[in-house]
């Protein structure tokens, strides 16, 4: 099993593994046991946290997202909250780079193969950190393109919870390759616009208000809910259900995400959005997360 092929064991920089209790550096290590629940039931939920110049950014917001979507299935870590939060710290401080990448996977645990969750005596605990190479300004400065996915958006129960369960998004992310198309966005029963494949999606309206999806058919993003507090008394912000006509007679498209963190749609159904060029509201407020990012970051 140790002497396996493993394909992207090059990106793997550091990993915690509960049962064991050590941060590891060799990837050939990084096994999961099959009866995780978490692997045969998507039984869990997850968390990416990005760290840049050996910043954290937002981690205690991402750990409170992981709790509240953990506490919405039943499921609390093997360990306090305050440890789980040096893990993720000591795991980053092993991985030896500047900048890097942390998936935490909390699940129900090994136990079983069936689907009542009392086979699993204690939950999985893991954090990996990996490779993460921030996108060049040209790539700000060009911006990117959407469509509108086939892929509809998640019952709101499941679209606010961070479950293990992707298979929606990846569907997503699959026919946006097939398209040729940087983003996928997705919209509800209903006609309104949800979310991204892993981003958080927003329009800037004729009065350049920074106008929101509401948030009961998407996940509330980090970066989403810190951009607004950033940009508040500078840049108006308010929540409606948008159409897309909404999204045609908008001045910019916006995606917010982790890696992402600020990026403009020029181009929506391969029609321009506003002018066909990133905006001033999306210059401003990628360089209000690039500035809180280096002020406020945790240092590993």
């Amino acid at each position: 099993m140790l002497a396996a092929p493993r394909p992207g064991s090059g990106q793997v920089l550091a990993f915690y593994e509960h049962r064991v209790g050590a941060v590891c550096k060799d990837p050939a290590l990084m096994l999961m046991p099959w009866d995780d629940h978490l692997v045969h039931r998507g039984d869990g939920v997850f968390e990416t946290i990005k760290w840049v110049d050996s910043k954290v950014y937002l981690l205690d917001e991402h750990l409170a997202r992981m709790g509240r979507s953990g506490q919405a299935i039943g499921l609390e870590p093997p360990c306090p909250w305050e440890a789980v939060r040096e893990i993720v710290l000591a795991t980053g401080r092993a991985a030896g780079t500047p900048n890097g990448l942390f998936r935490m996977l909390l699940g129900r645990g090994p136990g079983g193969f069936g689907l009542d969750p009392s086979e699993c005596p204690e939950p999985s605990l893991y954090v990996a950190a990996y490779e993460y190479a921030p996108k060049p300004d040209a790539f700000y400065q060009k911006g990117v393109t959407a469509f509108r996915t086939s892929i509809p958006a998640k019952q709101s129960y499941l679209a606010t919870i961070k479950s293990i369960d992707y298979l929606p998004n990846v569907l997503m992310k699959k026919e946006a390759l097939a398209k040729g198309k940087d983003f996928p966005v997705c919209f509800d029963a209903r006609g309104f616009l949800a979310e991204g494949a892993t981003e958080n999606v927003a329009l800037v309206d004729k009065d350049g208000c920074i106008t929101v999806p509401r948030l009961d058919n998407a996940l509330s993003g980090t970066t989403l809910l810190r951009v607004l507090e950033l940009a508040r008394g500078e840049i108006s912000h308010c929540y409606k259900s948008i159409t897309e006509d909404d999204i045609r007679e908008a001045r910019e498209m916006l995606i917010l995400g982790t890696t992402a963190q600020c990026l403009s749609i020029v181009e929506y159904d391969g029609r321009p959005v506003g002018g066909g060029t990133p905006g001033p509201v999306s210059r401003r407020l990628l360089e209000l997360l690039k500035k809180d990012l280096a002020q406020n970051g945790v240092s590993l």
